[in-house]
């Protein structure tokens, strides 16, 4: 069995839930207290082994190259100024020569197309598909989690999340077969069901470790819903062919995909930060004081 060692990361979408803040600015690269939302998401799949990511961009995208590249003057303006922390935790967050790679979608056709772009760069081995949008808290981290349960299962592997069977018609939630513990084997998907027919209030969370015969139902896959090439009707394809099994993983997740979850995401980190999580939560009571009284 293959190990997982590339990641897939989709970064064409225009972010028009949070406009106008990503009118110049990938939403991807919006701070999450001290760093860009992209960052939690790369921290995660490396702790989980991985060593090359691919990132699929678009237009208006360059930013994210620019990051994860070396910025010769600042950094040597740092060193100037004895500032060693700052410029040995920049440093740190780089990725090594050779460890990632860029390709266009150059029409947003939906996440199962940008995928798909990814298929040179991640050849026949299995892959991990991280959704940038989503970032999550956990020790291991999600994607290590799942990893764990890869190395014992095989096969394809998503992580899911409970949510208040009230709000079960919000999103994918997967149809489990059987379980043990954490994880279960799957018998199915489905895709934002009315909650008197949905068979679990487990609700897909945007991780996946993939087999490399995805491609080939994503090749010859016609438009899904919304008119796009769905991620989820390739995997249900798959799914009649080999395994998939669903982790609940410890840990909380964030959607930074609208105003209102990017910012339940800025404060989490802000008040989880070692040195100024204190200081946060003041500021947070004053604000919450002064809009009250």
């Amino acid at each position: 069995m293959k190990p997982v060692r590339k990641a897939v990361l989709p970064v064409a979408g225009l972010g028009t839930r949070v406009l106008p803040a990503t009118k110049a600015i990938p939403k991807e690269m919006l701070p999450v207290f001290d760093r860009p939302a992209i960052q939690y998401v790369v921290d995660e799949a490396r702790v989980a082994g991985i060593t090359h990511f691919v990132f699929v961009t678009g237009r208006n995208k360059s930013a994210i190259e620019d990051y994860f590249d070396r910025a010769y003057e600042l950094e040597d303006t740092l060193r100037m100024k004895g500032k060693t922390d700052v410029l040995q935790a920049l440093e740190a967050e780089l990725l090594p020569p050779g460890a990632s790679s860029f390709v266009r979608q150059q029409a947003p056709l939906g996440l199962g197309h940008a995928v798909w772009c990814a298929r040179d760069v991640v050849g026949d081995e299995p892959f991990a598909v991280l959704l940038p949008d989503v970032i999550v808290r956990a020790a291991p981290s999600c994607l290590a989690q799942m990893a764990q349960v890869y190395a014992r299962e095989g096969g394809n592997v998503i992580a899911v999340e409970p949510v208040p069977e009230s709000e079960v018609h919000k999103y994918g939630v997967i149809d489990p077969e059987t379980r043990d513990g954490r994880v279960m084997k799957m018998r199915a998907m489905v895709e934002k069901p009315k909650r008197e027919a949905a068979p679990s209030n487990l609700s897909i969370t945007g991780r996946y470790i993939l087999q490399p015969q995805i491609f080939d139902h994503l090749a010859r896959q016609g438009a899904g819903a919304g008119g796009e090439i769905q991620l989820t009707d390739a995997m249900a394809a798959l799914m009649q062919e080999q395994s998939f099994h669903a982790l609940e993983y410890d840990g909380r997740s964030f959607d930074c995909g609208d105003k209102a979850g990017y910012l339940r995401a800025f404060a989490a980190h802000a008040l989880a930060d070692v040195e100024l999580g204190a200081r946060c939560a003041e500021i947070l009571r004053e604000l919450l004081a002064e809009e009250r009284g």
